[in-house]
């Protein structure tokens, strides 16, 4: 555990170092964000605001997990490969949706199809290395133990892949909201994992915990980087990766509740105004566009959703040690 502490704390470091030069590069590249109009008014003021800052999470990971993890364990490969490449499909689609980009919305509808089948595609490629090169074939039931589930676990797999990486994307909307309850998974999988002596595992959870608690600083409020769609899907993908291969993927729900809740909302938001013709359950979807709506200010709703997750790290760790 020492061992990946320290080894957390040093991608913080770089991370932190390395900060200001990536955010000072994507102000130079004009890679500002365009602010969609479907969100709440204050939130016009972060139009231009840099993104692709994920760029800064995903590469500290990279390059401190090469030197300090890899011939530990070759399994390693997999989370590392799956922050990179979702990382990579994020870059693509921010590009996209870049200030000052024609919108059209035929070209949107295609956007969404092709992103959300790359996606799909990484998330099969994901679980057929986990069932069959790792023989991760097996559900965690706390209290009651393990249970083999066979070939079920492959989409099974794939949908918790790629329903976690979309609910954390869904939960980038307000600065550290995202990043902030990420670092908070990723913590409480890293004891997870080190409790089952995956100690490589464990090592991995912390260094994206450094990595993005570096980026943290400067997204902080008011943000002078936003992590985009290139921080959400390579956070979303890795964590997912990292509960599967710990066999505690049941508890996915527990220990990411924010994005859950956060997904949930969408979802009845449209549901109910399809159903209904119009009306609406929350002032505004995701969730902490309807609590900014009724009063609270951005700092206010994303130090409440992180206690929130907080709350949920510590509970997973705790229904994680009943096995």
């Amino acid at each position: 555990m020492v061992y990946a502490l320290v080894v957390g704390s040093a991608a913080f470091v770089v991370s932190l170092a390395a900060g200001g030069p990536v955010v000072a590069f994507l102000r130079r590249r004009g890679l500002g964000k365009a602010i969609s109009s479907d969100g709440p008014a204050s939130h016009a003021v972060k139009a231009g605001t840099p993104t692709m800052g994920g760029l800064l999470i995903f590469g500290v990971v990279f390059l401190v997990t090469a030197p300090t993890n890899l011939a530990s364990h070759r399994s390693i490969f997999l989370p590392l490969g799956a922050i990179v490449a979702a990382g990579l499909l994020g870059l693509a689609d921010d590009y996209l949706t870049l200030e000052g980009r024609e919108r059209i919305e035929a070209h949107v509808r295609l956007h969404m199809l092709a992103k959300l089948g790359s996606l799909t595609a990484l998330a099969l490629a994901a679980a057929l290395i986990l069932y069959y090169g790792l023989d991760a074939r097996s559900i965690n039931v706390p209290h009651f133990g393990k249970y083999e589930i066979g070939l079920v676990y492959i989409p099974v797999a794939v949908a918790i892949l790629v329903g976690t990486t979309s609910a954390v994307a869904v939960t980038d909307g307000l600065d550290t909201l995202a990043g902030g309850t990420a670092a908070l998974a990723f913590g409480a999988y890293g004891v997870i994992a080190f409790l089952q002596e995956q100690t490589f595992l464990a090592t991995f959870s912390f260094t994206v915990v450094g990595a993005t608690l570096g980026f943290l600083w400067y997204n902080a409020y008011p943000a002078r980087v936003i992590m985009g769609d290139t921080g959400a899907l390579a956070l979303g993908s890795a964590l997912a990766v990292v509960a599967l291969m710990t066999g505690q993927w049941l508890l996915l729900p527990v220990v990411g509740v924010v994005f859950v809740v956060e997904a949930l909302s969408v979802v009845i938001q449209v549901a109910y105004f399809r159903l209904t013709g119009g009306r609406r359950v929350f002032r505004m979807s995701p969730l902490h566009h309807h609590f900014e709506l009724l009063g609270w200010s951005e700092p206010q709703v994303v130090t409440r959703f992180w206690l929130i997750g907080m709350v949920g790290g510590l509970l997973g760790i705790a229904l994680a040690l009943t096995n």
